[in-house]
Parts: C-alpha cells; sequence; structure tokens
C-alpha cells in the first residue's frame, strides 16, 4: 500500500524555514535576502516575521534587519538540558578535554551532516573554530565518519548527496575512496580526519553505540604542527577510554529500568 504524504500548514512551515535559515546565516538578514533565499513573497513573509517577532522567536532592528530572538535561544537550550545523551556525555568530556587540553567535540548525524551539540575548547592559543550547533558534511569530518562507519554502505549512500563537497584539498569526495576508508575506520574501531574539514587540523573520533546503528560520536582536534606519533596515540586511546565509560553508563541504565 503506497503511503500518502500528510499535508503540511503552508504557514507553519515557512515560519520553521525562517527559523532554519536565520540560524544559518552569519548575522541579521533583511527581509527581500530572506524572501529571496526562502523564495517566498515578501507580503507573506512580513507577517511571520512580524508574528514571530512579537512572540520573541525573531528579533527586527532599526535598519528591519532581522535575526534569531531569546525565544530561539531558551528553546535551544532546553534540547541541550532534556538530551540523555548529552547528560551523560558532559563530565567525560570535562575529563577529555583535562587529559590532553585539545578541542573536544560531541556530535550527531543528522541526515548528510554532523550537528555539534557540545565541545570543549583547546587550552592553547591555536584551535579550531567551532560552535556548538554548527553543521558541517559528515564524509569531511571524524565525527561524521565514525557514525558512517556503523551503517551499511548501501545506508551510506542513500544518506550522502550524490556530490561530496570539498572543503579542502584532502576532502574525500569520491564515494567508493570514501567506502573504503569507513571500512577500515569500522575495522580500527576510530576515524580519522586528515585536514580534510580544516587545512592544519587533524581530527580522531569514536562512535558511541548507545543504539544501533550510532548516531552520536565523541572527538578531540588536534593542530598537525602540535601532533606526534606519542600525542595521536594518546588521543586514540583516550577516545576509546571515553567510549567504554559511556557504554557502561548505559549498560547500567539499562540494568536498572523497572520491567512492565
Amino acid at each position: 500500500m503506497t503511503e500518502v504524504p500528510s499535508p503540511t500548514v503552508k504557514s507553519a512551515d515557512r515560519a520553521l524555514q525562517l527559523l532554519e535559515v536565520l540560524a544559518d546565516a552569519p548575522g541579521s538578514m533583511s527581509l527581500h535576502e530572506l524572501a529571496r533565499v526562502m523564495q517566498v513573497p515578501k507580503s507573506s513573509l512580513h507577517a511571520i516575521i512580524r508574528t514571530m517577532a512579537k512572540r520573541q522567536w525573531l528579533e527586527v532592528d532599526e535598519s528591519a534587519r532581522v535575526r534569531l530572538g531569546l525565544k530561539s535561544l531558551l528553546v535551544g537550550a532546553r534540547y541541550t538540558e532534556t538530551n540523555d545523551q548529552l547528560s551523560t556525555v558532559q563530565p567525560i568530556l570535562d575529563w577529555l578535554s583535562s587529559e590532553l587540553g585539545e578541542t573536544v567535540h560531541f556530535g550527531k548525524l543528522d541526515g548528510a551532516e554532523i550537528v555539534y551539540l557540545a565541545k570543549r575548547e583547546s587550552t592553547h592559543p591555536l584551535r579550531l573554530y567551532s560552535a556548538i550547533g554548527r553543521r558541517l558534511p559528515a564524509h569531511a569530518t571524524a565525527l561524521g565518519k565514525a557514525v558512517l562507519s556503523q551503517r551499511r554502505p548501501s545506508e551510506v549512500l542513500s544518506i550522502l548527496p550524490e556530490e561530496l563537497v570539498r572543503l579542502t584539498p584532502h576532502t574525500i569526495t569520491d564515494h567508493a575512496t570514501l567506502a573504503e576508508e569507513l571500512a577500515a575506520t569500522r575495522a580500527r574501531g576510530y576515524a580519522i580526519d586528515n585536514e580534510e574539514n580544516t587545512d592544519g587540523i587533524r581530527c580522531f573520533a569514536t562512535p558511541v553505540v548507545s543504539q544501533e546503528p550510532a548516531s552520536y560520536a565523541l572527538s578531540m582536534s588536534i593542530p598537525v604542527f602540535r601532533l606526534d606519533a606519542a600525542t595521536e596515540a594518546d588521543a586514540i586511546a583516550l577516545l576509546q577510554q571515553a567510549q567504554q565509560r559511556i557504554a557502561g553508563q548505559h549498560r547500567l541504565v539499562a540494568r536498572v529500568q523497572p520491567t512492565a
């Protein structure tokens, strides 16, 4: 039986699209810019913006430029407060960060992208730029490759776009080469981003297997000039220890859950 697509409410769909566009914008946007990006008539968009600004989801400045409002921040913060995975991993991120002083991330696969859900900054002056909520192509990050390695090759192909975007000269953009890299990742138990996301930064990641297949991963990013064989071995060993700690906590929670 063919499933009939559920109808969408146009105004609600546009309001959500508006939030998504502004979330990806480097700053505020004008009504004209928003209408062009969203391909929505300015007259329709103006009414939505006015309603959302009244409820503090958006802010409109004196120049009529639009940005995310206070309510967007509060709702986003509630996600991090109520996500069970995040509450479990926060102390482990603290521990990982204190061991080597390098940038540590916790991310989740969302479609063909990895979303940063939590991070700990490096204590060194030169570090990787990142931000909570930032989205990056999964194929170009250690976090993404760690999660994708837990999926069947056919599923990976269905998740990723036909053309893989190149972020640096080192980014893998060939599906066959990526499939080989994911197989190697699965065999060794951790992923490597060899300057594929950012020039001069190498990253290592392990999947967080709290469900099948894994959707979350932990990573550590280190500038190549600070990376030697001993540091690389330490980073990988720490990530694997963190992976085991999280798995142990999930097993403990599962044992104490009341039975029906």
